[in-house]
C-alpha cells in the first residue's frame, strides 16, 4: 500500500529539524545514531530506501492542524517524540537479539551494544531538551505528557520482558502490554500538536483515545508481520517472533485457549535452546490453523474502528479528518 501523502509531506518538514537537533549532540555519539536513523553509510551497508515511516511526526503535526494550529508549532514535539521512538527501538534491538533492521545490521550490532546503549540514553535526553527550549506552558505541558507517555512505554517494555518467563500469557494481559508499549506513545503523538496549539483539554483527549487505539491496531497488524511478514519487506528473518518466543497477540490468543495447537504450541516453546527453523514453521502452522492470525488481525480492524469513532467525536478540521483516517487505513494495511 502507497504512503499517504500527508505522511510524504511531513517526512520533508520534519527530517531536515531531526538532523539538526540531533547534530548538537556530541561528536561521538553521531556515528551511532545517524547510522541508525538511516542518514549515513558505513561499513560498506548502504543506506536504507525506508528509513523509517516518521509515523509519529506526522501525527504530531496534523494534530496541530487539526485544531487550526501551524505546521511548525508542532515541530518540536514531533521531533521529541520521533526521538523517544528511536531511542525505544535501539534498546528494543539490544533487549530482543534483533541483529538486523531495515534490511541492515541495527546499530548494536554495526557498532557495539555499549555504543547503541548510549546513543539510545542520548536521544532519550536530547527529547526533552528539544521541547523545553523554550518554557512556555504548551512546552511544558507537552514534556510533562512525554514523560508519562515514555514512564507507560517503559513499563510496557517491562511486561513483555517478563512473558518470556511464563509458560502462559492470556490475550487480556497481552493487550494491557501492548496498550503501555505502543499505545500511549502513538497517543502522544497524535495529541501534541493539539496540546503546543493550546486546544481545549477535550479535543486533545479525544486526539490521544484515537492514537491509543490506532497504537493497538498498529500492534496488531506488526505482531503478524512479525511471524508471517515478507522479511524483503520488512527487514527481518520470517517467523522472527516465535524465534525469539515472543508472547505476541495471534501466540497468546492460541495459548488461552484449550485446544490441542495450544499444547502442541506451549511445548515448541518450552525446548530448551533456539528452536529450528523446522520449528519456527510448524509453530507459525499451528497458530495459523488455530484461528492466531485472522482473530489478530480482526483486532486490528476493531481498534482501527474505534479510532475513527474517537476522531469522528473529536472538534477538528475536515480536511484534516480525512488525512488522519487516510493515515490509520495505512497503518492497519501496510506490509512492514
Amino acid at each position: 500500500m502507497e504512503s499517504p501523502q500527508a505522511l510524504n509531506r511531513v517526512m520533508k518538514l520534519i527530517e531536515p529539524e531531526l538532523i539538526n537537533s540531533v547534530k548538537k549532540l556530541s561528536d561521538d555519539l553521531l556515528p551511532v545514531i545517524e547510522y541508525h536513523f538511516g542518514w549515513k553509510t558505513i561499513k560498506g551497508f548502504k543506506t536504507p530506501k525506508d528509513a523509517g515511516k516518521r509515523l509519529r511526526p506526522a501525527l504530531a503535526v496534523l494534530s496541530s492542524e487539526a485544531v487550526g494550529g501551524r505546521s511548525e508549532t508542532a515541530i518540536p514535539g514531533a521531533v521529541a517524540v520521533e526521538m523517544i521512538h528511536n531511542f525505544s527501538l535501539i534498546h528494543d534491538d539490544i533487549i530482543d537479539g534483533d541483529k538486523e533492521r531495515r534490511h541492515r545490521p541495527s546499530a548494536w550490532t554495526a557498532f557495539t551494544v555499549e555504543d547503541a546503549l548510549i546513543a539510545g540514553d542520548a536521544l532519550h535526553t536530547l527529547a526533552f531538551q528539544v521541547l523545553l527550549e523554550e518554557d512556555t506552558p504548551e512546552r511544558v505541558q507537552a514534556a510533562r505528557r512525554l514523560v508519562d507517555a515514555t514512564m507507560t512505554m517503559i513499563s510496557g517494555q517491562a511486561s513483555d520482558m517478563t512473558f518470556d518467563d511464563l509458560p502462559t500469557v492470556s490475550f487480556e494481559e497481552c493487550l494491557k502490554m501492548e496498550a503501555a508499549k505502543t499505545g500511549a506513545l502513538l497517543g502522544y503523538a497524535s495529541s501534541v500538536g493539539a496540546v503546543l496549539s493550546g486546544a481545549n483539554e477535550d479535543t486533545c483527549s479525544s486526539l490521544e483515545v484515537f492514537g491509543y487505539e490506532l497504537g493497538l491496531a498498529y500492534q496488531a497488524v506488526d505482531d503478524v508481520l512479525g511471524i508471517w511478514g515478507d522479511p524483503k519487506v520488512t527487514g527481518k528473518p520470517v517467523g522472527n517472533d516465535l524465534r525469539e518466543r515472543k508472547k505476541s497477540m495471534p501466540v497468546s490468543i492460541v495459548l488461552s485457549a484449550n485446544s490441542s495447537e495450544a499444547e502442541k504450541l506451549s511445548d515448541i516453546f518450552n525446548i530448551t535452546g533456539e528452536l529450528s527453523e523446522e520449528e519456527v514453521s510448524y509453530a507459525s502452522s499451528l497458530i495459523e490453523n488455530a484461528g492466531g492470525r485472522e482473530a489478530t488481525l480482526e483486532e486490528a480492524d476493531k481498534h482501527l474502528k474505534r479510532a475513527t469513532e474517537f476522531l469522528n467525536n473529536a472538534d477538528i478540521r475536515k480536511e484534516t479528518f480525512y488525512e488522519l483516517e487516510e493515515i490509520a487505513k495505512f497503518v492497519v494495511n501496510r506490509d512492514s
